[in-house]
């Protein structure tokens, strides 16, 4: 119930955006208030019912929604109202391949081939960065190989 919840609040948040009736900055203003209103209410209810991810706790949805609104009303106000796209740029070549990035990531652990490159003494010496050097990397090689797939238009769609 709790996901279904999640899933509803999201759709909620799409119909805003999608909405001709309310200006740009309207819908951030939108987001702002319904994120932090679900943080109140969602740190609030975890007084009496605990924030718990692994269980999905209707006070943990309340939380994560909250938060989750907040950032989409600062990605839109960056991206679409102030127009600043050229650093979202990596996002569209995930956004475009996220179920073959998806399916990959299952077969491939990016992590662990990172750490062929910075395990070791390199981890060693990178303490107590090692394991942040290894999840940088694992992650550039994850955007590596969505830019590639970009560049040679390869989609997987559903």
């Amino acid at each position: 119930m709790a996901a279904v919840a999640n899933c509803l609040l999201g759709v909620f948040a799409g119909l805003l955006l999608k909405t001709q009736r309310v200006s740009l900055q309207q819908k951030v203003y939108w987001l702002v208030g319904a994120g932090a209103l679900s943080l109140i209410l969602g740190f609030a209810w975890g007084q009496a019912f605990p924030i718990i991810k692994l269980l999905w706790t209707s006070s943990y949805v309340l939380v994560a929604c909250g938060y989750s609104a907040l950032l989409l009303a600062a990605f839109f106000q960056i991206i679409e109202i102030w127009n600043l796209r050229k650093w979202a740029r990596p996002f569209v070549w995930m956004g475009m391949n996220a179920i073959t990035i998806y399916i990959i990531a299952n077969v491939v652990s990016f992590q662990r081939l990172a750490g062929r490159f910075v395990d070791g003494n390199i981890h060693s010496l990178l303490n107590p960065y090692g394991d942040l050097i290894r999840a940088v990397l694992g992650t550039l090689f994850c955007f590596w190989l969505v830019y590639f797939l970009y560049r040679k238009q390869i989609f997987l769609r559903l």
